[in-house]
């Protein structure tokens, strides 16, 4: 077999994004993977969920529609033609990547791939050389030790959703931002739905202010959220599952149809072949310098196993700068503007430092805040929940953080992205002409309050 240049384990959006960047340089690229390409993400995380939650929205607006002059007569959710809908997308998605990989003449290996040495890998009986190796295998859902995992109605959040029938309750195990989000969808659905977490709800690392206003209105969409739920047992009953937690007064339960374990994710290293070739490891995670190089000379990592920012764009952003390094050029990753969103009701979304990290600091800053209320296309929409938040440095004026709680919030962050990696300040947003009526506004607003105002608010 010939020589490849990359071989990159794992075809999620880390190592499929990377394949796709090493061709584009003119490289001779083998991805393998051992299920469908896309990885979690596509398959079953970002895309999958967010097909979800459109079809949720679109539940939402119906539900009001009169409010806007318009008569939609009955409308409810359709669970079956909802998992169908979700499905298509993730189907023509998939296709789609593997589509790309055509077009890139990349050789695509189905199956685990173990590394054998840093210039070998195998994939089932297939050895296949290479000069530079990329581990991309991602992540796996991380369950803790209590009992009663095992019982029917338990779910992972793989296994929701491939759900066909709306339960009437749902316990959600866990506050993480892919609970939260399950939660909002379930619940707009018409589930009955309950959050048990341990510590309060905030959506780090998400300005801890935005994240209260937003935990906050979850009790106005009907949710329920318990603090201080260390749970040690799932029983089962007659009418679904019995969720129980010691407390200083006694124990205490929630009973729900189904319940689902949303209590993060760990790296997934299993048969990669790490310690056979001493890759080092830290409880787990692959580790990696700046470049995103192993100890190990020509084996990069990126993405999900690395334990750090596990989200589908930066195991992206990861993938290209590996392949860059891999291929003779010299980049360092930069993860001071990495954004974060949560798709909920309304969204939530972050990037840069939150106003507790500048004051632990000792960061000079200058907090300013635009409500959605005061926005007239938001109020046109009849979407006024929520707020932005700016924190700039008050010595230059530089942005160093966004903060956004309201309608397209994970939309409306990309200008504040940008704003932080460019080093941009809040005259420059200021001065930046922003299209009348937009949501892009209240960030306009909210520059505007680091100078000498607001305009439309007091």
């Amino acid at each position: 077999m010939d020589e490849k240049d990359i071989v990159i384990i794992g075809g999620g959006p880390g190592g499929y994004v990377a394949a796709i960047r090493a061709a584009q340089l003119g490289a001779n690229v083998a991805l393998i993977e051992k299920d469908s390409l896309g990885g979690t993400c596509l398959n079953r995380g970002c895309i999958p969920t967010k097909a979800l939650v459109r079809s949720a929205e679109v539940l939402l607006e119906a539900k009001r529609a009169k409010d806007f002059g318009v008569v939609a007569g009955n409308v409810k959710a359709d669970l079956p033609l909802i998992m169908a809908r979700k499905r298509r997308v993730v189907e023509g998605l998939v296709s789609g990547v593997e589509q790309l990989m055509k077009a890139n003449k990349i050789s695509v290996y189905r199956g685990t791939g173990r590394i054998l040495s840093p210039h070998t890998v195998i994939v089932d009986k297939t050895e296949i050389p290479t000069k530079k190796i990329v581990i991309a295998t991602g992540s796996e859902s991380r369950l803790p030790p209590i009992d009663g995992l095992e019982l029917p109605g338990v779910l992972t959040t793989d296994d929701i959703l491939e759900l066909e029938k709306l339960p009437e309750s749902l316990v959600v195990i866990g506050g993480s931002h892919v609970g939260v989000e399950f939660a909002s969808i379930f619940s707009a659905l018409g589930s009955n739905v309950t959050i048990l977490k341990r510590r309060p709800l905030l959506l780090e690392p998400v300005d801890e202010e935005v994240g209260r206003r937003y935990a906050q209105s979850l009790t106005r969409q009907g949710i329920k959220v318990i603090i201080g739920a260390a749970v040690n047992c799932l029983r089962e009953t007659d009418k679904g599952i019995r969720v129980c937690w010691d407390t200083p007064e006694g124990e205490h339960l929630v009973e729900g149809e189904m319940v689902l374990m949303a209590t993060g994710r760990r790296p997934y290293t299993k048969g990669v072949g790490l310690s056979d070739v001493g890759v080092n490891t830290d409880g787990g995670a692959v580790t990696v310098n700046e470049y995103l190089e192993t100890n190990v000379d020509g084996v990069y990592a990126i993405g999900d196993v690395l334990g750090r920012h596990m989200v589908a764009h930066v195991a992206s952003y990861e993938g290209g700068i590996a392949v860059e390094n891999a291929l003779g050029r010299r980049r360092q990753t930069d993860y001071h503007a990495v954004p974060t969103c949560v798709y909920t009701f309304p969204p939530v979304a972050g990037v840069g430092m939150t106003e507790k990290e500048a004051k632990e600091g000792e960061i000079p800053h200058k907090v300013s805040k635009f409500r959605f209320v005061a926005c007239g296309r938001a109020v046109a929409m009849d979407e006024t929940a929520g707020i932005v938040k700016m924190i700039c440095n008050a010595d230059n004026g530089k942005v160093l953080g966004l903060h956004i709680m309201g309608p397209h919030a994970d939309d409306l962050i990309a200008e504040g992205a940008l704003a932080v990696q460019l080093g941009a300040t809040a005259t420059d947003i200021a001065h930046t002409l922003h299209s009348h009526p937009t949501l892009p506004e209240a960030v306009h607003e909210s520059a505007l309050g680091q100078l000498d105002g607001s305009i439309h608010s007091g």
